[in-house]
């Protein structure tokens, strides 16, 4: 059996959902396929839920910080039960709400493995070949091979998320988004908790000064950071399991363990999709070769978006854009690029780390004369309401034309407030301008003028 349409789309996260809806609305015939439950890793296995587990151990973060200052909470505690629940009522009815949205649009859905058997033509267990005029490859990201003995004991990110019950020694293998939010998680709901990372620095992807003042909040809540330690293997045990390390002196030595978590990076979700059939070429470390314009450079008719894309940074957002970008080329002929410039990024550890923009290195690399407004700000208002001792900011600005090139913040209310600073870097407002805008006041934004 054959079915024929404008264009096919691998995968069902918010890139395909996009990407689905704007081809639909435009009159083309659609076809959407993956083999798991309809919604992607945002919705279903990563951001969202993963806020919503963020947002409980929050409150038990407010209660132990507002002790002796106002509240009173006998031994508040995380019901980790009652707390999946919360989350899968949000996760649990989004698959057929994505297909019931489809079908209204007139958007033909399938469940299976896709695998290219052509140019313009792939193969879905249990249904049979699907032809299209274009397919656009939205399947997302999975854990990246780690390369050492009993990996495959490590429990990734979906696995972590869907724990009904909290185990009590818990090693994070790797030291980036996915290690510093979860380990928050696991540390304020009661685990004992060891992040394991090979390089001299955790959340690399952020300011070292400000990653440095957040430390601070891992080591209130016990949370063990060792960083220069690499994981040489991992053991099943009578009572768990045992992790083996090495420092970078050459020490060896090992951890006890009840649960390993693989959070070690992630990369694009390609392997299974028979890339050679259709005659898309791949880099050497396994992406896809593509062009300005998100198209296969070897066959023009395939088009990619979000982490599969791996253009930009491997973001929800950035998800969002890529498909519209294709959509956009997809109905116009090859003509639009996406543009990556500031792209927020925060990592939802309590409180939140935040950045826009580039490093101070990278604007010093790149020979902007750059002023560096930078200070812990522990004792400003914003952080003394709500005893919060992590509050810090750096803040580049560009001497030639007093513009704002990077913002790098850590405390309380930071993932909303760097949206502010996005905002002025993406359509040139300058700092004067930003010191003369009124912020509501006392809010996070309102510090904003002391930053620069």
């Amino acid at each position: 059996m054959s079915h024929s349409y404008d264009l096919i789309i691998v995968g069902s996260g918010t890139a395909a959902m996009v990407t689905a809806n704007r081809m639909a609305a435009a009159g083309r015939r659609v076809a959407v396929i993956d083999f798991r439950p309809f919604g992607g890793t945002c919705a279903l296995r990563g951001c969202d839920p993963k806020k919503m587990l963020i947002t409980a151990v929050q409150v038990m973060d407010d209660i132990r910080r507002m002790r002796g200052r106002g509240v009173a909470a006998e031994e508040p505690h995380i019901e980790w039960t009652e707390l999946m629940a919360f989350k899968r009522s949000f996760t649990g009815p989004i698959p057929a709400k994505q297909e019931r949205n489809y079908a209204s649009k007139g958007v033909d859905t399938y469940h299976g493995r896709a695998q290219f058997t052509g140019p313009n033509a792939v193969e879905v267990d249990g249904v049979g070949t699907l032809q299209a005029r274009n397919i656009v490859l939205a399947v997302g990201a999975k854990p990246a091979p780690l390369g050492f003995p009993g990996e495959e004991l490590l429990m990734d990110n979906e696995g972590f998320l869907e724990l009904e019950q909290l185990p009590k020694r818990i090693v994070m293998v790797g030291g980036g988004y996915i290690a510093s939010e979860f380990s928050h998680i696991a540390a304020r709901a009661g685990a004992q908790v060891t992040v394991l990372q090979r390089g001299d620095q955790i959340l690399t992807q952020f300011d070292p000064d400000l990653v440095s003042w957040l430390l601070r909040s891992f080591e209130a809540v016990g949370i063990d950071v060792r960083t220069g330690h690499t994981v040489e293997g991992v053991e099943r045990t009578s009572g768990g399991y045992l992790v083996r390390v090495r420092t970078r002196d050459g020490e060896k030595g090992g951890l006890e363990a009840d649960l390993v978590v693989h959070a070690a990076g992630r990369i694009p979700d390609l392997d299974s999709l028979n890339l050679d059939a259709a005659n898309v070429e791949r880099t050497p470390k396994g992406g896809l070769k593509l062009n300005e314009f998100l198209q296969s450079v070897s066959n023009p008719a395939i088009y990619a978006a979000g982490d599969a894309a791996q253009m930009g940074p491997p973001l929800t957002p950035v998800s969002s854009h890529d498909a519209k970008v294709v959509v956009g080329n997809l109905l116009d002929g090859p003509r639009h690029q996406p543009d990556y410039r500031a792209v927020p990024s925060v990592a939802f550890t309590v409180p939140p780390i935040a950045s826009v923009g580039l490093s101070e290195a990278a604007a010093r690399e790149q020979g902007i004369k750059v002023r560096v407004n930078s200070a812990p700000a522990a004792d400003w208002y914003t952080a003394r309401r709500v005893a919060e001792p992590v509050y810090g900011y750096k803040v580049l600005v560009d001497d030639d034309t007093g513009q704002v090139v990077g913002a790098h913040l850590v405390g309380p209310h930071v993932d909303e407030v760097i949206n502010v600073f996005t905002l002025a870097m993406r359509n040139g407002v300058t700092v004067e301008q930003l010191k003369t805008t009124m912020f509501a006041y006392p809010t996070g934004a309102s510090d904003i003028g002391y930053m620069l």
